[in-house]
């Protein structure tokens, strides 16, 4: 456990996760089996499942892809094996038999591409996408469908139109507006993004901007936590944070259960619970307090919208297709794993406590050269909360406080693991004692993606 949380080992295959595995074959019971597998039972009730395909037979279930041996059963937790699953449901759902056309104008793409998406029924729109600029000769075999997911995506998660908002002054993940109210038609706004979002996963496109990782989340219908607050909000935490961490009464600080927000210049009261304004806050029950407040910052003004966001998202590809990701991994899918130019990370990296000749550093870099795009994804979202990179790469990097280079400080004992701020894009590295430990520990550390070793 790490603070109290439980995870779980594999030591067959050295892998960690937090699900409890018992857990994940239940899950698997609900996903259809791969093409050409069946599942049987055996005359004593025994069930084994059938491999058509290599004409043979197995007592390991395929969908969870785990491994029965005299020690035990084993389970392997991969993106790309869950990334697979989905891909494989989409394309059960698909509709094999012909196209739905949508023509759009360059300068009028996010109008012509809403009037058209919520008139079409949603099981058309699983049929293979033909996309035509006006104006324009062309046949798509794909190229243009990955330009129009670009192009609209751009236009309609735009600040400017109101229904998304960024999530703090240097974080440009994007949030829902709560203000998007003052456009009369804005949830029907949020049904056509819904099944946008969900239309982009889908097709396998990608889409230009980025969501807040507690978006992606609610999306999951995964619980919220405290922590979360911290990379959209830091006052907000910091303040809840001194709430549990001081004794109120000794302070003479009077709270309420109620709190004051301003939405477009006009103050408003939210009472937490009824009767809140007369409720004190004490140490008996601030626990409560905070909890609520949680609740709240992540849900205020914004419940419509996002019910109608889902609306549209369920449409296409219902949720519990989604049931193995988590929140990073579904930032991943939807954004894309980035083309990363390891010259330019080391360029604008600065070090604390290390040397640039120090072998750590050494192996650091040797480490981000041997692992993956995917991998070198993860690590970018460990330490900087985003597994995007501003226009500009890594010189434009931004912290809490403006621009912040990725930053590799020495901390802590060869057998820490390695830790990270997001706020301020630092890894917290140990002075390891082999490539091998070293890679060791910061694999596992980026393959802990809820929070693990991060602040």
């Amino acid at each position: 456990m790490d603070n109290g949380r439980i995870y779980y080992v594999n030591h067959e295959t050295r892998t960690t996760q937090w699900e409890d595995p018992r857990v994940q074959i239940k899950k698997a019971s609900n996903l259809p089996l791969p093409p050409g597998w069946e599942e049987r039972y055996t005359a004593d009730g025994t069930k084994y499942f059938v491999d058509h395909n290599t004409r043979s037979t197995t007592f390991q279930d395929p969908r969870v892809a785990i491994s029965a041996t005299s020690s035990g059963i084993h389970y392997e937790r991969s993106y790309r094996w869950k990334f697979g699953q989905f891909r494989h449901l989409c394309s059960r759902a698909s509709l094999p038999t012909g196209h739905i056309k949508i023509t759009v104008s360059r300068n009028m793409v996010f109008e012509d591409s809403f009037n058209q998406i919520l008139n079409i029924p949603p099981q058309d729109l699983k049929r293979r996408l033909f996309i035509s600029f006006k104006g324009e000769e062309g046949l798509d075999y794909g190229g243009l469908a990955r330009e129009w997911f670009f192009l609209l995506s751009h236009e309609m998660l735009n600040p400017m139109y109101c229904l998304f908002e960024y999530a703090s002054k240097n974080n440009y993940s994007l949030q829902i507006n709560p203000a998007s109210y003052i456009n009369p038609h804005h949830l029907t706004y949020f049904k056509f993004v819904g099944r946008v979002i969900a239309l982009a996963l889908f097709h396998n496109k990608y889409i230009d901007k980025g969501f807040t990782l507690p978006f992606y989340k609610r999306i999951l219908d995964k619980p919220l936590t405290m922590l979360d607050l911290k990379s959209i909000d830091e006052d907000f935490y910091n303040s809840l944070k001194w709430v549990k961490e001081n004794d109120l009464e000794e302070c003479g600080l009077e709270l309420y259960f109620a709190h004051e927000f301003e939405v477009l210049g006009e103050v408003k009261i939210h009472e937490l619970k009824p009767g809140g304004e007369d409720i004190l806050v004490t140490e008996e029950n601030k626990e409560e307090y905070v909890n609520l407040m949680v609740s709240w910052r992540f849900t205020r003004g914004v419940e419509e919208q996002f019910k109608s966001f889902l609306e549209g998202f369920n449409e296409i590809v219902p949720i519990q297709w989604l049931q193995y990701f988590d929140e990073r991994e579904l930032e991943l899918i939807l954004v894309g794993i980035q083309d990363f130019d390891i010259q330019d990370w080391q360029s604008h990296t600065i070090y604390r406590n290390y040397r640039r000749s120090d072998k750590q550093i050494q192996w650091f870099w040797q480490f981000v050269s041997d692992i993956s795009d995917e991998q070198r994804s993860r690590l970018l979202q460990f330490v900087t909360g985003t597994c995007r990179l501003p226009i500009g790469g890594f010189s434009e990097l931004m912290g809490s406080n403006g621009a912040q280079k990725f930053c590799i400080e020495r901390v802590g004992k060869e057998n820490w693991l390695p830790r990270s701020h997001t706020c301020f894009n630092r890894l917290d590295l140990p002075p390891y004692r082999s490539y091998d430990q070293l890679k060791e520990k910061l694999l596992f550390a980026i393959e802990e993606t809820e929070g693990f070793g991060q602040e």
